[in-house]
């Protein structure tokens, strides 16, 4: 298998966020004749951080027209065929989201030039109801116009296949968005018996975070277990939780924004890295890091990511599971160390930009006529 696409990749997005840049300039990098990235502007109310500015793909602008919203929201790009005809690309790949009213034009415009099309997704929703068969039934219409699907996760292309799409047309590209953890494993001493170990949050605090949750579970604790609470970050919640601290867990600490050198002597020090709940993209720093993780559960991504050899995975927005796993942790610091090793480990050889990259260009290679 080529470890490069020989052709002109195009790719659609609705958004650009921050985080997703270094993967499509991984990717363009792997595209003989480049990428041309089209991804447009989020709806007023998103909290999503996005960027224009990558280094080797091209960034191309949507016009994203947002219509209705909740159960009735759609997305069409209005200028999506016009970038289609100025990048002339060998192949494309399209969220497999069938809410984006561009997408069917834009796979016409490939199948009248006999070219490729891959949907990138999440997996397929359980759909429960009076009409649950009517929309499943377009699901799998929608899903059979793709020549391969590219999903986050196991669980994602566990649903593919319930809908009956092929094996062989499935392929499973790790949620990463960080590069192969570079500079070797990173060692920890064991503490003596009267230090207390620390757990560690960084990200952004807002209260989809459940950071409040995790004040609550450290305060439950035994008071031998309870540890060094560090809270990394800034948000719309910093003040509230810095106030419910003070009257429930004093002790936790809050750093504010830290970047480079600052983080990288917090990440050293910390001992257990606890997310309670959405978010994440700082999981994959800490086991970069060499850190077990607490994570509460979400879309499937996690499931590849957190294992029982490397943290836990706790059902969202739930305090006694989110103490349990926290008692569970603190009680064996020796088990602690073994499992930040599995951690670095994962991220190393399995979950990293590099090896989602590997997995498109292996996508893009069985669809393609190269």
């Amino acid at each position: 298998m080529s470890s490069k696409f020989p052709g002109r990749l195009a790719v659609q997005q609705r958004v650009l966020p921050v985080y997703r840049a270094p993967f499509f300039d991984t990717l363009a990098a792997s595209c003989e004749d480049g990428l041309s990235l089209f991804a447009g502007k989020p709806r007023p109310i998103e909290s999503i951080a996005t960027t224009e500015n990558l280094k080797i793909a091209q960034y191309a602008y949507a016009k994203n027209r947002h219509i209705l919203s909740g159960s009735l929201y759609f997305c069409y790009q209005q200028n999506i065929k016009i970038w289609l005809e100025d990048t002339n690309p060998d192949a494309l790949i399209l969220e497999a989201n069938p809410r984006y009213l561009g997408t069917p034009s834009a796979i016409k415009w490939m199948r009248e030039r006999g070219r490729p099309v891959i949907g990138w997704g999440l997996g397929a929703p359980q759909h429960t109801g009076n009409l649950a068969g009517y929309r499943q039934k377009n699901w799998v219409r929608f899903l059979n116009k793709f020549d391969a699907l590219i999903t986050y996760s196991k669980r994602g292309a566990a649903d593919y296949a319930a809908l009956g799409i092929p094996k062989d047309r499935i392929f499973v590209a790790h949620n990463a968005v960080a590069h192969k953890p570079k500079g070797g494993l990173l060692t920890r001493p064991i503490r003596q018996e009267y230090e207390r170990l620390i757990t560690l949050f960084v990200g952004r605090i807002q209260e989809r975070k459940k950071l409040d949750n995790l004040l609550r579970a450290c305060a439950a604790l035994p008071k031998e277990l309870q540890p060094k609470l560090w809270i990394v970050g800034d948000g719309s919640a910093k003040e509230s939780l810095e106030t419910l601290a003070q009257d429930i867990y004093p002790s936790a600490r809050f750093f504010g924004e830290r970047h480079g050198a600052e983080l990288k002597m917090i990440w050293a020090e910390a001992d257990l890295f606890t997310l309670p709940g959405t978010g994440g993209l700082a999981v994959q720093e800490a086991m970069s890091h060499a850190l077990p993780v607490i994570v509460a559960q979400g879309d499937g991504t996690q499931d590849d990511l957190v294992r029982p050899k490397n943290g836990w995975q706790i059902p969202p927005n739930d305090l006694d599971a989110l103490i349990a796993a926290l008692e569970d942790a603190l009680a064996d610091q020796n088990r602690l160390r073994a499992m930040g090793v599995e951690s670095y480990n994962i991220v190393f050889s399995e979950v990293n930009i590099e090896k989602m990259v590997e997995v498109f260009v292996s996508a893009l290679m069985k669809v393609s006529k190269f």
